[in-house]
């Protein structure tokens, strides 16, 4: 039995043997450059009436311009403009792609999950890490190369307060004793570890309720995912946990474009991405999620085309 069996976006995002698609916040081609972000929510109103199952939010707190990828992410905190597009949408998940567990105090993030999975049930998707911009860790005064530790602590200090009743913790994070989260949750949160946080596959093949992982191409995908999964199996973790994975999208208008590689994804026409993501889908990717970063084409364009022609093809899962 699958413990998220009566998740509503964790069933309509995620099946053994296939696949469904998201979309990257910001919705914009604004490749290297700060966004606006003014079309965000009637953007994220057009992706859950084509049925793009969930929006990913990423965690920066600082502009860092020497960081290489996109500076700023998606200008606002995480949180607060995951709770926003909740608050304006009906069904669409939110995904967390990834909350920086060596930069959040535990029992204060565990506050802000509980409320926002209250608020919103059966809505969002944690995906945690151990955080890679320098940046931030030094503006907070958090170590840099310790945050491997910090993270395995982190997560267990989280999933303690968020599921046991009166847990006793005495940690350097803080002590609990007598005392409890609250709201209590119903059901646990699903929470997937984002790339290997600094662990080894074997960590990644015992913990977290699936694996997020960079976008590669299928092959190199392909290596990841099998030593993902043997590493479950070498431990007896036998239960389908989903993979997940980003990809930028520069989506051609020619829809017989064959694909080229660009920076994290594919420039391709539509008939063509098809392809692509059936061998996605062959190689045990269960969920897609597309950055239109770096797109020649305006994002309402892309989305509508992609709603169109390919969703179809990958539409959210129905519940029983």
């Amino acid at each position: 039995m699958n413990m998220f069996e009566h998740h509503k976006t964790y069933q309509r995002m995620y099946r053994e043997g296939e696949l469904t698609l998201g979309l990257h916040i910001p919705l914009e081609n604004y490749q290297m450059n700060t966004p606006n972000m003014n079309n965000d929510l009637q953007l994220a109103l057009t992706a859950e009436s084509y049925g793009f199952t969930t929006l990913w939010l990423r965690d920066v707190i600082l502009e860092d311009p020497n960081f290489g990828d996109p500076a700023v992410g998606q200008i606002y905190d995480i949180l607060i403009y995951a709770t926003h597009l909740l608050s304006q949408t009906k069904k669409i998940g939110i995904g967390t792609s990834a909350l920086v567990l060596p930069l959040r105090h535990p029992l204060r993030l565990a506050k802000e999950v509980a409320t926002i999975e209250t608020l919103f049930p059966e809505r969002l998707i944690m995906g945690v890490s151990s955080g890679d911009r320098r940046a931030d860790f030094r503006g907070l005064g958090v170590d840099h190369p310790s945050r491997g530790i910090q993270f395995q602590e982190t997560l267990s200090f989280l999933e303690e307060v968020l599921y046991d009743n009166y847990p006793l913790i005495d940690l350097r994070y803080g002590q609990i004793i007598q005392s409890t989260l609250v709201p209590k949750l119903k059901q646990k949160i699903p929470t997937m570890i984002t790339g290997f946080a600094q662990q080894d596959i074997e960590w990644l093949g015992q913990h977290g309720d699936g694996w997020m992982y960079y976008p590669q191409g299928p092959f190199q995908q392909s290596e990841a995912i099998n030593a993902w999964r043997e590493s479950a199996a070498r431990q007896n973790h036998t239960q389908f946990r989903p993979f997940s994975m980003p990809m930028h999208l520069d989506l051609a208008e020619d829809p017989h474009e064959k694909a080229t590689p660009i920076r994290l994804g594919f420039r391709i026409g539509r008939n063509e991405l098809l392809g692509l993501l059936e061998l996605y889908k062959k190689i045990g990717v269960n969920h897609l999620f597309f950055a239109l970063f770096d797109s020649q084409r305006p994002a309402d364009e892309v989305i509508q085309e992609l709603g169109e022609y390919v969703l179809p093809h990958f539409p959210p899962h129905k519940i029983g």
